[in-house]
């Protein structure tokens, strides 16, 4: 885990593959490396999660170290204003079929028994509408086939959104075989960029990392 920012308030951090972001009762969890990370330091706060990213997904999280932090953090997230962007690696030239940048909203379904989303075409109860704004960065030729890097922009965060939404139309993120990739490699999405505003001073904070150098995002350093 490496460590971003830190003060009263919050902490932003960089979340390793692998490890989940809320607590998973085997220790190898976000908020007991947090833990773990306070204690080292004569900090006697308590880490509060008020976002999540899957187990197999990296990247940059913010978590709260007072209740109040967690209310409005929460609250910015609840009313849209917090701002999470992605990279995402994509099987298929996503720009030739959908464009090269655009809007994907769809309605979705979550199966809590099956921990999967379904994008569904009628509103009933427990669905849900998600959209985001997408970009293609770049397309590349592989011996999968062409591979698409995708910077996604969530304008709603529900579970398994990226992938679903891609998936649905014919585009399987790299390695999410739980959503149809035939490909064998580590998850191709990765959190790099949050943006919101400070709980106590109100400063908007931004925290950007660079594109990952290992697969399936190796394919693609020359275009970031």
């Amino acid at each position: 885990m490496t460590v971003l920012y830190d003060d009263t308030a919050l902490t932003v951090c960089v979340k390793p593959v692998g490890v989940a972001s809320q607590k998973s009762g085997d220790g190898r969890d976000m908020l007991s490396l947090l833990e773990a990370y306070y204690r080292d330091r004569g900090d006697s706060s308590t880490p509060y999660a008020v976002h999540r990213l899957d187990t197999a997904v990296g990247g940059v999280m913010v978590y709260a170290k007072t209740p109040k932090a967690a209310a409005a953090l929460s609250r910015e997230i609840a009313e849209g204003r917090f701002e999470k962007t992605y990279f995402a690696v994509v099987a298929g030239d996503v720009a030739k079929a959908l464009g090269g940048e655009g809007r994907l909203c769809d309605l979705l379904f979550k199966d809590s028994r099956k921990n999967k989303s379904f994008v569904v075409q009628r509103k009933r109860n427990g669905v849900k509408e998600a959209s985001l704004i997408y970009r293609v960065l770049g397309t590349r030729e592989e011996e999968d086939g062409v591979l698409s890097l995708v910077e996604v922009r969530l304008i709603t965060g529900r579970t398994h959104q990226i992938r679903v939404q891609f998936s649905s139309r014919g585009f399987p993120l790299v390695g999410d075989g739980k959503y149809g990739s035939r490909i064998k490699s580590a998850l191709g999405l990765f959190s790099f960029a949050i943006g919101f505003r400070h709980p106590e001073t109100d400063r908007h904070m931004c925290f950007e990392l660079p594109l990952p150098d290992d697969a399936p995002f190796d394919a693609f350093q020359n275009f970031c």
